[in-house]
């Protein structure tokens, strides 16, 4: 595989994924925390980082609304729900475990 066909194929992937967190807006981020330890804020730390590495300049509230789809604050009032005691403690566990986002 050529690498123009390689970085189609994976911003395709990348498309893909955010369409299936936007199809899913009942999967917290709290959730993705603990079962994968990554986020869709971290999602808009990593299209930042790649923004500036190639010379673009992007804040994180831009990057982030690349992720959601829409502005971060407006997908929190919509979207986002109140972290349960039970997903805070498995929360705190994995971050003992594993750090935090990357």
């Amino acid at each position: 595989m050529d690498q123009k066909t390689e970085i189609e194929i994976q911003a395709a992937t990348f498309r893909r994924l955010l369409k299936h967190l936007d199809d899913n807006k009942d999967v917290q981020n709290i959730d993705l925390m603990i079962l994968a330890d990554f986020c869709r804020n971290c999602l808009g730390k990593w299209y930042k980082a790649a923004a500036e590495e190639k010379g673009v300049e992007l804040d994180y509230e831009q990057a982030r609304e690349k992720i959601y789809g829409m502005p971060y604050a407006q997908w929190k009032e919509k979207y986002q729900a109140k972290a349960t005691p039970e997903q805070i403690a498995a929360y705190e566990q994995r971050q003992a475990q594993k750090g935090g986002c990357n």
